[in-house]
């Protein structure tokens, strides 16, 4: 067990201490709360210890410490993205809601009621990870200036990702007849993914290395690249990826109608006029999932978004190479990046074979680089599995 897992473990391990003071019901609650936790490939941990590391820091303790903070912090919104999504499986098995839902069928609750419990359950599970988490940070035994700013990039995280989750909402919503832009599901994946997950663990791991101000700050853009790099091939992966990798399904995102930044651009084809009628509709079958994803390919939206994504994870190695970034730091997330883009390009359905179609406009939002015609090089993400040279840290799916 390396260092998170232990400061997880002990933390875990408190959480369920209380329960012989309020009962069997949070008895039950934290033991679902503590498998959330289990199975997750500790990224953020990970970023935190590289920058830390590689900034010459000498507080391994407090980085661990936040580090184990930080993956409760994610297990938190994962727990209530969940409950917003409606979903009962995450990882392959049943999360927080989905336990506490059959639990509740296997008394006897009607499906109504059931599902009323799970979502309470859900919902209070992630508050304790979120109180959990905050206190692991504000007991990670940095100097009182450092805390002080740790605990500045944590609130200024949960905002973010509040935002960036009712926007995520929002978007789904036929509101004013707008339709979502590239610009708008970029910013989402800003907000909900990129700060709490890239930027607060890079710029928290400089902080606990003593880094001065201007390289903590300089690794704010580097984070925000690179998790939106990262949600752009996640969202390829909902519709295009294996479902034995990946370990989700690759129909919910089309059933659901899910504002992504591949149904933007194909919002501004042709291929609309028949892929709107199987977009959002709950009873899509395989079948018609088959018929949405060549008409994605065809259209040129999947290859047009994997471009995207090698734009932004671009944006952010360059970043990544200005000063006052450290040479070391720079040369660890060039092994992420190329670790982001292995996990995808493994992951991904080959593409099928299509009849070429024409290329649409550029969407609005795009980043400059990437050709109307296609991006400027092949990505692994547009073309399906390839081989790439291994990264330094494990990309979770």
């Amino acid at each position: 067990m390396n260092g998170t897992d232990r400061r997880l473990q002990a933390a875990l391990e408190a959480g369920a201490a209380r329960s012989g003071e309020y009962g069997e019901g949070h008895r039950e609650l934290w033991a679902a709360l503590s498998a959330a936790v289990d199975g997750g490939k500790r990224f953020r941990p990970a970023l935190v210890l590289a920058a830390h590391d590689a900034l010459g820091g000498r507080a391994p303790g407090p980085a661990e410490r936040v580090g184990a903070a930080l993956e409760m912090l994610h297990t938190a919104f994962v727990v209530h993205d969940d409950v917003i999504d409606g979903d009962v499986v995450r990882r392959g098995r049943p999360n927080v809601s989905g336990t506490f839902r059959a639990e509740a069928r296997r008394r006897g609750a009607g499906e109504e009621a059931a599902r009323g419990y799970g979502d309470a359950a859900g919902i209070l599970a992630g508050d304790l990870a979120l109180v959990t988490a905050t206190r692991m940070i504000a007991r990670c035994g940095a100097p009182e200036d450092v805390l002080d700013a740790l605990l500045d990039l944590l609130e200024d995280a949960v905002h973010a990702s509040a935002a960036g989750e009712l926007a995520d909402v929002g978007l789904s919503l036929p509101l004013d007849g707008r339709s979502t832009g590239v610009a708008d599901a970029v910013r989402v994946a800003e907000l909900k993914t990129a700060v709490y997950s890239f930027r607060l663990p890079l710029q928290a791991g400089a902080l606990l290395a003593g880094a001065p101000e201007e390289a903590v700050a300089a690794l704010g853009p580097v984070g925000r690249d690179l998790g939106i790099g990262f949600q752009l091939l996640d969202d390829l992966l909902g519709v295009f990826g294996d479902p034995s990798r990946t370990g989700k399904s690759a129909l919910s995102d089309l059933r659901d109608g899910k504002p992504t930044a591949l149904l933007a651009h194909a919002r501004g084809t042709g291929a609309w006029e028949h892929l709107g009628a199987l977009v959002g509709d709950p009873a899509l079958d395989d079948g018609g999932a088959e018929r949405a994803r060549a008409l994605l390919t065809g259209c040129g939206a999947r290859e047009r978004v994997a471009a995207l994504a090698d734009e932004y994870l671009d944006g952010a190695l360059r970043a990544a190479g200005r000063a006052p970034v450290a040479p070391p730091l720079g040369e660890a997330l060039a092994g992420v990046v190329e670790q982001i883009r292995r996990t995808a390009a493994a992951a991904l359905l080959p593409a099928e074979a299509s009849p070429p179609a024409a290329a649409p406009p550029p969407a609005p939002g795009e980043r400059a680089g990437a050709r109307p015609g296609g991006p400027a090089r092949r990505s692994a993400a547009a073309v399906g599995p390839a081989v790439a040279r291994p990264g330094t840290l494990a990309v979770p799916r």
